[in-house]
């Protein structure tokens, strides 16, 4: 028997009992006919925090009164702005707060970071990712690939699913890093893929990389404020994210970046020099030589993004208010209950292509339609429904434990029973 109930008073009462149903009320919703909407595209871009005007406005403030004297002066100084962030990012992804630092965007730090940690030799340069991952690290691998000189159809090897499947096997990841052997110079994988939503087994992976005497390395875009992540115990590398999906800090909100402290309290590691990344104690000295400040932060190029950075702390504070734990849990069990409900209908024809397993995946769940997809997404968008669209014909809808609730996705139920 299942513990969930395709009723409207069940989820009511998932919510009465829920924790952290309160945290809902720290964002805001898009509108539909007067009313919130119902919102599961948080896998996409994260819904706005309550408090990003009041501290959007308390630095446009500061500015007005401080001038430049706000890098010292402001309520949260922007000399070092990027410090207030370290903590609680070193909590969300499993690090040491010198491991971490926010900076730049996603695939500029994807970047930077592979020049550090790809350093191809003629016998070994390959690089294992998945296959269909995020296009920007199709494109990222790509032309760092060629940058070097290698051919991308040798260089490169794609981990698919196996025939007929929509997932990728974690003993068919470790078998291609043992096969590639000294040849392999790198494992990048996405910690959760964006299209199917299977959460795969870094840790494993590391090890195997590892093994190999390759490094590993992650794009964490899908996966940060969504799973559990224990980078720094896990042994990888270096992983890079974007903040504005999970993370709710905005339209191309401030990326972040964690390095291994095995490497990023190494100067000998190589790693682009920028005036944000020496040591900040004789920052303002102006001498030529780089001296690299300790940590991920040296990795840094310029001085922190403030108005980009303001709904990443806001956001920050929420998530260190709710506690992960309690987040991951909710996540399993409102994921479970989309998933329930789901499959009641028998009205469409589309196949859930996220996998089963709880702890294969994050709040995702993919539906991969049989025919008319488009036309099943647009009539519940236009019922109110905010969901995300991938080709060719795939629906994703992400419950997020922040700020949706039970009832949220029972009445997406309710709208999908009328397609």
């Amino acid at each position: 028997m299942s513990q969930f109930e395709a009723t409207l008073d069940f989820a009511r009462k998932m919510d009465a009992q829920d924790v952290l149903a309160p945290f809902r009320n720290q964002f805001r919703f898009p509108q539909h006919d007067g009313y919130n909407a119902y919102y599961f595209c948080g896998n996409s871009l994260g819904l706005q925090p309550v408090t990003v005007e009041k501290l959007m406005v308390e630095e446009l403030n500061d500015w007005a009164k401080y001038g430049v004297e706000g890098h010292f002066n402001a309520k949260y100084p922007w000399f070092s702005y990027h410090h207030f962030f370290a903590e609680r990012l070193a909590e969300i992804v499993g690090a040491n707060k010198d491991e971490v630092v926010a900076m730049n965007t996603l695939t500029v730090n994807l970047h930077l970071l592979m020049l550090s940690f790809y350093r191809p030799t003629k016998t070994r340069y390959k690089i294992i990712m998945e296959a269909g991952a995020f296009p920007s690290d199709m494109y990222a691998v790509e032309t760092q690939v060629r940058m070097f000189g290698y051919d991308p159809a040798d260089a490169i090897i794609e981990i698919e699913p196996r025939e007929g499947a929509h997932i990728i096997e974690e003993a068919d990841i470790l078998s291609a890093i043992e096969a590639a052997g000294e040849s392999l110079a790198l494992v990048m994988f996405g910690g959760v893929n964006y299209y199917t939503g299977q959460l795969f087994d870094l840790k494993k992976i590391t090890e195997a990389a590892h093994k190999a005497g390759a490094y590993a390395g992650f794009d964490l875009a899908h996966a940060v404020g969504n799973v559990e992540l224990k980078l720094h115990d896990w042994n990888c590398d270096f992983a890079c994210w974007c903040s504005y999906k999970y993370l709710n800090s905005g339209p191309g909100g401030v990326g972040g970046a964690f390095v291994h402290e095995r490497h990023g309290d190494n100067p000998e590691v190589f790693r682009l020099a920028g005036w944000w990344g020496n040591d900040e104690k004789v920052r303002f000295q102006m001498k030529k030589g780089f001296h690299p400040q300790k940590g991920a932060a040296s990795w840094q190029m310029s001085n922190a993004p403030v108005f980009n950075m303001v709904a990443h702390n806001a956001s920050l504070e929420i998530f260190k208010e709710a506690g992960l734990p309690a987040l991951i849990a909710k996540s399993k069990q409102l994921t479970g209950y989309l998933e329930y409900l789901l499959k009641q209908l028998n009205n469409l024809s589309f196949t859930v292509i996220t996998p089963e397993d709880p702890t294969r995946r994050g709040c995702q769940i993919s539906m991969l339609f049989n025919a008319k997809g488009r036309e099943v997404f647009e009539a519940i968008t236009a019922k109110g429904v905010i969901a995300d669209w991938r080709e060719p014909n795939v629906i994703r809808v992400a419950p997020v434990p922040l700020y949706n609730s039970f009832e949220d996705v029972y009445r997406l139920y309710e709208v999908m029973k009328t397609v």
